[in-house]
């Protein structure tokens, strides 16, 4: 059953749905981390060159499938709020039909997808041997990755963060004992890896299933369309052309609004390079401590997310309104912890993220940047969240184009004067500005509900 209005706002609930989110975003570069560490201990440094090479790939591609869990999300939530029970299971079959689509789309260009992003990467021929092999297994749980995309954007627009957690924590479990199996059982090696992985991620989406048949599954309203038959009901009701417009525009907006945000980050990352190996790492060191931050906002994110699609379903601007207050109070009070942990330890962290005093030492260079990008992104994580909620997409989309213009003209123009500063410096109003735009879009926003 839905919240009551004053519970729905509470920072209560806000904490209960953001606490497992941040849980399983912390949870999720384990599935990463597990592949490397066990091809770290085999009889070549050329097997940690190709998992890191071929997640680096995989990130990539099911980052642009993102666009999946927020719509899905937000769609959910408005169907909770109007307590449309057709439309809750008709956006669930259409995020699954979507995420079986892309999956397949994958499957068919698997291998000009493998060159390009060989190509783009440009390792050497061993590693990319090595890669291959691992890509051509692991590319085949993308049915199961792209529809657990889909489920867990529909637990939590069900209001429901626990799930999403359960799911991600066993995935990561399985995953570590089922490639140790086949690595140091079997005798695999890479491929061992690549099926241990392989196999966790159908096993998640094996326990999101059971988990929905058991909490949602014998709802009266779900065994009325079991009896009717699903696919009549779907064909009859789910394929309606108005409804799927609307989702697939918002799965454009957000998909267009991923691309852009790949761009951004790839290029942050050529500017490094660009400067040499020991700027190049002093970068990716500085970048962790925004990925850091990421997993921590992103749950408040989540929950805004949740608590706003809700809200705009009920059209309860007031609950809306105090929802949204109280995401922004513990997002703050989070950012503030997050800017003093970096002001007064970020050196601390740095040693402790390497040995190499060149690197350690050019990176606390530009630390000081670094300390204000909690600040700067803190609006930028929780509207998107918001907005997603509201399935405001072409706003999300914009506030990505403005940002993205604001980095690329900033950095242009100042990096002859400034070098690394300059990237520094846009990276931060490119937060900022995404902020900003959103923040000053929010009035319109509230309108639609008044």
């Amino acid at each position: 059953m839905p919240l009551e209005a004053t519970e729905t706002a509470s920072i209560r609930n806000v904490m209960r749905l953001a606490v497992p989110a941040v849980l399983s975003n912390v949870a999720v570069p384990l599935l990463g981390l597990v592949d490397i560490t066990i091809v770290g201990h085999l009889n070549s440094a050329s097997y940690i060159g190709a998992i890191a090479v071929g997640t680096m790939m995989f990130n990539l591609i099911y980052w642009l499938f993102g666009f999946l869990r927020m719509s899905t999300g937000g769609f959910t939530a408005q169907a909770l709020g109007q307590n449309d029970q057709q439309s809750i299971i008709f956006v669930l079959f259409r995020a699954l039909l979507t995420g079986l689509v892309g999956a397949g789309l994958l499957l068919l260009l698997q291998r000009p997808i493998g060159q390009l992003g060989m190509r783009l990467i440009g390792a050497s021929p061993e590693v990319e041997s090595l890669a291959l092999r691992y890509y051509h297994i692991l590319i085949w749980g993308a049915p199961a990755v792209l529809c657990l995309y889909g489920l867990n954007g529909w637990f939590l627009g069900m209001q429901n963060a626990r799930f999403p957690m359960y799911i991600t924590i066993f995935q990561s479990l399985s995953n570590i004992g089922l490639s140790l199996l086949m690595v140091y059982g079997l005798k695999m090696q890479i491929e061992g890896v690549a099926y241990g992985t392989l196999a966790a991620q159908y096993l998640g989406l094996l326990m999101a299933s059971c988990l929905w048949y058991a909490r949602y599954g014998r709802r009266k309203s779900t065994t009325r369309f079991a009896q009717i038959g699903w696919l009549k009901c779907f064909l009859h009701d789910g394929m309606h052309l108005a409804q799927w417009r609307t989702f697939l525009r918002v799965n454009r907006d957000l998909f267009l609004r991923t691309l852009c945000l790949i761009f951004v980050t790839l290029y942050f990352t050529h500017v490094g390079a660009c400067q040499g190996d020991t700027l190049l790492a002093a970068n990716t060191l500085l970048m962790q401590f925004f990925t850091l931050y990421s997993y921590f906002i992103d749950g408040f994110a989540y929950a805004g997310e949740a608590i706003c699609g809700l809200c705009f379903g009920r059209k309860d601007h007031v609950t809306l309104h105090h929802g949204v207050r109280n995401v922004l109070i513990v997002g703050l009070t989070l950012t503030a912890c997050f800017v003093l942990l970096y002001a007064l330890a970020g050196t601390q962290i740095l040693a402790l993220l390497t040995d190499h005093t060149a690197v350690a030492r050019q990176a606390a260079d530009y630390l000081p940047w670094v300390v204000f990008v909690p600040l700067c992104g803190m609006y930028a994580f929780l509207f998107d969240g918001i907005f997603s909620g509201a399935t405001a997409s072409m706003q999300m989309l914009l506030s990505l184009l403005a940002g993205a213009i604001v980095f690329f003209t900033l950095q242009t123009v100042l990096f002859e004067t400034m070098a690394n500063h300059a990237l520094w410096l846009a990276f931060d109003a490119y937060l900022l500005t995404r902020g900003l735009v959103l923040r000053l879009s929010w009035p319109s926003l509230l309108k639609r509900i008044r």
